[in-house]
């Protein structure tokens, strides 16, 4: 890129290294970089849109069966491989064993979604006329580029991978910098599962080279899943050279607590809500906001929760809390929380780092957090949460929606009806009552405001880069008046 550089959707690399920017496992438990990989060299860069666009020519010809049987076989290769995988997502990023074990069944089924489903989808639409036939069907357009961020290594590229494959796009993945064995593995595992080569590519691709791929005549769209600079550097670059784009940025959710007839279920929900992939994900609950009749209660329970979450080892199952992905990401989110303790903000669990090799910060639970804090306007990327007291619901709505960000949004209440009036008044691409926010396949995924456009996963997934061409047949021997000849 020249002028306008897309800044990448991941965290820059551990303190103590070069400080060049690299393709690089780098475990984030012990410090170590236990292997580099090269960039693309920029000169390569034409000859591999080049392939993957001569390889859309022919996988938009085979069957939407046929391409589904290839997402359905990565489907399956995911899950025996599953071990595998799992232990790469822990050794590059950090995620605790668990978790990474139920990211590659997460991933799979989405593979499935699509292959199962993704023929039924893209079956031609016709529309009611007065004369003849009118169709709209459904056709690929070509190679997509997909930006994707470190945090859910395997889950964040298939749902771009199972719509796309299955439509008859072809896929050009720039992954994070600190995933590219994770990165390597799902190239192997498209390969495996009978992709023809250039229809699913791994490219490490320098941020400087980005718009030299979004700007090539082959590629039709471009997808990015990172923060609000990257989104933004990414739009301004695909604008400008009359791309689609689809963006899912950053999340700052409220998680609003209206009453708790079950406190101990509440701050267990709210706690899974900040807490799950070490407090790493777009949608996890930053801000919980609890009504002043149960708060006590409610922030008394995440305290005692929020303390008991102790460093370790996340390839050790006994583990409760893993490292952040890097050095600098633990670094950033620290700064965060010290300039709020700076500022008057109280800390009722955590607050620091932890006595403990590796990229650590404290569960750390936070009130009195006041607009000239970072923490109240900042997405925090990590075990950290904010709480607020309100009085009623107005106050509860107008905090809530008192953000940049509208990704998804988390509403508790014994009472439904009063949970769903609430719910329905918050500015967010989702919202989920009495449950935590989170992610399935056949569920619409995406944000309002800075936290990006379009949606991933569900039928909307496989529609984002289609080409919904309309077909319009009359008689021969009824041809259409002059009238009729109008358009924009």
């Amino acid at each position: 890129m020249t002028t306008t550089q897309a800044p990448s959707s991941e965290h820059p690399k551990t303190a103590g290294d070069t400080g060049a920017r690299r393709y690089a496992t780098v475990n984030p438990y012990t410090g170590q970089t236990e292997q580099e990989f090269p960039f693309l060299e920029t000169a390569e860069i034409d000859g591999v849109v080049e392939q993957a666009h001569a390889a859309f020519l022919d996988w938009r010809r085979r069957t939407t069966e046929e391409r589904a049987a290839v997402v359905k076989r990565a489907a399956e290769l995911m899950r025996e491989r599953q071990d595998d995988f799992a232990a790469l997502i822990t050794k590059e990023m950090g995620k605790r064993i668990q978790e990474a074990a139920g990211e590659v069944q997460l991933a799979a089924a989405i593979l499935d979604y699509y292959a199962d489903n993704g023929p039924r989808f893209l079956e031609p639409k016709p529309i009611d006329v007065m004369a003849g036939e009118a169709v709209v069907v459904n056709e690929p357009t070509g190679v997509i580029l997909a930006i994707e961020p470190w945090n859910y290594p395997l889950y964040q590229v298939v749902r771009v991978a199972g719509p796309n494959l299955t439509l008859g796009n072809t896929i050009l993945l720039k992954h994070a910098e600190n995933n590219p064995q994770c990165a390597l593995a799902l190239e192997q595992l498209f390969r495996d599962a009978g992709a023809p080569e250039g229809v699913y590519t791994n490219v490490f691709l320098r941020i400087a080279d980005v718009e030299q791929v979004i700007a090539h005549r082959a590629v039709q769209g471009v997808t990015l899943t990172g923060s609000e600079r990257a989104g933004s550097s990414v739009a301004q670059v695909a604008g400008k050279h009359l791309k689609k784009s689809v963006l899912e940025l950053g999340g700052s959710d409220p998680f609003i607590v209206l009453d708790a007839p079950d406190v101990g279920r509440t701050v267990k929900a709210a706690t899974m809500a900040r807490m799950a992939n070490t407090g790493q994900a777009c949608i996890a609950a930053k801000r919980i906001i609890v009504l002043d009749d149960v708060y006590d209660d409610v922030v008394g329970g995440l305290q005692q929760a929020f303390s008991s979450f102790t460093p370790g080892d996340p390839a050790d199952p006994s583990t409760t809390l893993g490292p952040l992905s890097t050095e600098r990401a633990a670094q950033d989110l620290a700064a965060q929380i010290q300039d709020a303790v700076d500022k008057g903000a109280t800390v009722l669990a955590g607050g620091g780092r932890p006595e403990h090799d590796g990229a650590f910060v404290e569960a750390t639970l936070l009130a009195d957090v006041t607009p000239e804090m970072r923490a109240y306007h900042e997405e925090l990327f990590g075990p950290a949460a904010v709480v607020y007291r309100v009085k009623d619901e107005d106050e509860a709505v107008a905090l809530a929606n008192d953000s940049d960000f509208g990704l998804s949004a988390a509403v508790y209440s014994g009472d439904t009806e009063r949970a769903r009036a609430v719910a329905d008044r918050l500015e967010s691409g989702m919202v989920w009552i009495n449950q935590p926010s989170g992610s399935s396949p056949e569920l619409p995924f995406g944000g309002v405001k800075r936290s990006g456009y379009g949606r991933e996963l569900s039928e909307l997934g496989m529609f984002e880069f289609a080409n919904r061409r309309l077909v319009r047949t009359m008689p021969a021997k009824k041809q259409a008046s002059p009238a009729q000849h109008t358009g924009g």
